[in-house]
């Protein structure tokens, strides 16, 4: 199981000076709207976060994506189930959730038989969300490339920067970027909640 790794930067200078310290090894960046859905006594946010995704494109959504975060059997990870979702239909679903519910959907289908959530007794209503800038980038390393994906999140409540990276190798890679950021001279720290959390309890977690 891959495992995500998250590092946390503490300001806004930090962030900028990685980005400075990366861009050679940019590949891509994107604008996303992370908008979460759960019933009214959000029975899914103890165990699980019921997620749509839009990736912009010049100010309109190029693509979305439905996923299910939740929790897996073993403490390492994060378990997700994903899949692709029409634009047009995810914005749809903010402004009228109970249209979620009658998506052809196998997480859809997931989350009403696992959790009760989605029927006529539990409604779907969205939460809201926050907003996500994602620069990512490739790195070498002796292990092979890994791909890192550098945040600027932007709640109500405030801005966010962290720094993230997917691997089966979770010690090796550790170490890869805690050499980064120390070469780079930024400051960091292990998050030890993600930004969902943040989202829920309406402030800036460490």
């Amino acid at each position: 199981m891959e495992v995500e790794i998250k590092l946390r930067l503490p300001d806004a200078a930090a962030h900028r000076r990685l980005s400075a310290h990366l861009a050679p090894r940019l590949l891509r960046t994107y604008a996303q709207r992370n908008l979460f859905f759960d019933d009214a006594a959000r029975t899914l946010a103890a165990a699980a976060a019921l997620r749509v995704r839009l990736y912009d494109d010049r100010g309109a959504p190029a693509r979305a994506v439905l996923a299910l975060k939740r929790r897996p059997l073993i403490d390492a990870g994060v378990s997700r189930v994903e899949e692709p979702l029409d634009p047009a239909l995810a914005l749809a679903c903010a402004d009228d959730p109970a249209r979620l519910a009658g998506l052809d959907s196998p997480i859809v289908r997931l989350v009403a038989a696992e959790y009760g959530v989605g029927g006529d007794a539990t409604p779907f209503i969205c939460l809201g969300g926050f907003r996500n800038s994602r620069a990512v980038y490739e790195l070498e390393d002796e292990g092979g490339g890994l791909v890192l994906e550098l945040d600027e999140t932007r709640f109500d409540l405030g801005t966010s920067y962290e720094l993230e990276c997917e691997t089966a190798e979770p010690e090796r890679v550790k170490e890869v970027l805690e050499r980064l950021l120390t070469v780079a001279g930024v400051p960091y720290e292990y998050s030890r909640t993600n930004k969902f959390a943040c989202f829920l309890a309406g402030k800036l977690l460490p």
